[in-house]
């Protein structure tokens, strides 16, 4: 009856929106029996980090409770932006996701003009999986012991000291600004190209004081190579209930900043795949031997059911304040 009814013109509109509305109905069928497939899982960075720790931690889980494989990817780069370009341009079916961390979700886009997604745009953010304090360490060749020691130190001797960081614009960079700007104190900052070069000075002693992430510290904080002067969280890290917050000496009250891992997946994920894979992944997070395995790694697991999307914003706020008054840019 169709050719009879309309024009030619006019059946082509309509059997377009036939054609439409059909793949929209067959899209949604295929997202409410998700998934039905292997999902990929990019982490951009390389194999050993702690991104790709957490990673392959989640993965593992996911596949359990998905009934499905999830296959990492390490795809490496640009300070994890490569990754999660990857993943903002994927299809949203929800079967290629990022296990993101700060870097390349709320620093990099700050920092960095040739990125070319938009964190808010481009992405769905499904959920918090665990937050890690960072650490700020003193070389044993500098002398200093104490939070108190080393503000004495620097005050006295503005721009004299440096300190390490994996890179400019990394989480351990903006810890480390938050550092000078709560403390009123100055140090050059030396970024290296990875926590491995950044340690061998620290260890040699031709590097005054650096940040790590908590896990990649701790080793060497208790083999004494150097001395923990605080985490960078409001409070001490149930992990290391021994090692003092920085806030905990009145300069430092200010200090608040951890790294972060989270899961996310492009924009626009139908309902029925966010539905499915938030379910995964607060059942994983009320996983004893899963919370085990986060915790033993030096990570604090998030609570289930946090508005991740509530928490990125407030993150990258946080960020832009410390990127604007430091003038951080990664050229």
């Amino acid at each position: 009856m169709l050719p009879m009814l309309f024009s030619r013109p006019r059946r082509k509109a309509c059997l377009g929106l036939l054609a439409l509305a059909a793949s929209m109905a067959a899209g949604a069928q295929a997202a409410a029996h998700y998934p039905t497939k292997a999902i990929s899982l990019v982490i951009a960075y390389p194999p050993g980090g702690s991104t790709d720790a957490v990673g392959r931690m989640v993965g593992t889980e996911l596949a359990q409770r998905l009934k499905q494989p999830v296959v990492i990817e390490n795809l490496g780069g640009a300070g994890g932006a490569i990754g999660a370009q990857k993943v903002a341009r994927a299809p949203a079916d929800g079967y290629t996701l990022l296990l993101s961390a700060n870097n390349e979700m709320a620093i990099a886009p700050l920092i960095n003009k040739a990125i070319k997604y938009r964190v808010f745009k481009d992405f769905t953010p499904i959920s918090l999986v665990a937050t890690q304090p960072m650490v700020l360490v003193a070389s044993q060749s500098s002398g200093v012991k104490n939070t108190q020691e080393f503000l004495s130190l620097l005050r006295q001797n503005p721009g004299k000291y440096s300190y390490g960081s994996s890179g400019v614009g990394t989480a351990l960079h903006i810890a480390g600004e938050m550092v000078q700007q709560a403390g009123n104190v100055a140090m050059t900052h030396v970024p290296y190209k990875g926590v491995a070069p950044l340690t061998n000075d620290l260890l040699g002693g031709s590097l005054d004081f650096g940040v790590f992430v908590l896990s990649s510290g701790l080793p060497h904080i208790r083999a004494g190579k150097v001395v923990a002067l605080g985490t960078t969280e409001a409070k001490r890290s149930s992990v290391t209930p021994d090692i003092p917050a920085l806030a905990e000496t009145s300069a430092f009250a200010r200090v608040d900043i951890n790294s972060w891992f989270a899961l996310m997946g492009p924009a626009k994920l139908p309902p029925q795949v966010q539905k499915a894979l938030r379910a995964a992944i607060d059942d994983m997070l009320q996983s004893p031997s899963f919370r085990a395995k986060l915790e033993a790694s030096g990570n604090v697991v998030a609570a289930p059911g946090q508005d991740m999307g509530a928490f990125l914003k407030a993150q990258v706020s946080k960020y832009q304040q410390i990127v604007e008054t430091a003038k951080i840019e990664d050229r």
